[in-house]
């Protein structure tokens, strides 16, 4: 589990990259939080093939690319309020808020995708067909 867990901090700042790239090219245009709300979206995709495929090492299925996002609840739970109070309450820098909020969701993101993507077996399933 510690390898996992080296791995998922590998593709967490990859996708935190990625993320936070999106997020400055398009909160000018569309606003901070619905610039957060895409971003986060596009980067969960990334992420989902990330981590099957580096992390957990598992094919990327149909059924597991349906669950991911569910991994993601918290996380998005976490980093959108803490998104809003840090700049709506805190008086944050809008560019310097979402990795704050970010750091904050890792550890309960990490716990959700593993039980999602691998299981408690670990092993694949007859639903576990190829994406």
């Amino acid at each position: 589990m510690i390898g996992q867990a080296l791995r998922f901090g590998v593709v967490g700042g990859i996708n935190t990259a990625t993320y936070y790239g999106l997020y400055l090219l398009m909160r000018e245009w569309i606003g901070y939080l619905p610039a957060h709300v895409v971003a986060f979206v596009l980067s969960t995709i990334g992420s989902f093939f990330l981590n099957t495929l580096f992390t957990y090492r598992v094919r990327p299925t149909l059924r597991r690319f349906l669950l991911f996002p569910l991994s993601t609840v918290a996380n998005f739970v976490v980093t959108t309020a803490g998104v809003v109070l840090l700049i709506g309450y805190a008086g944050m820098d809008e560019r310097a808020a979402p990795l704050v909020a970010a750091a904050v969701a890792i550890p309960v993101t990490f716990v959700v995708a593993r039980g999602l993507l691998i299981g408690r077996s670990g092993g694949e399933s007859r639903a576990d067909q190829p994406l």
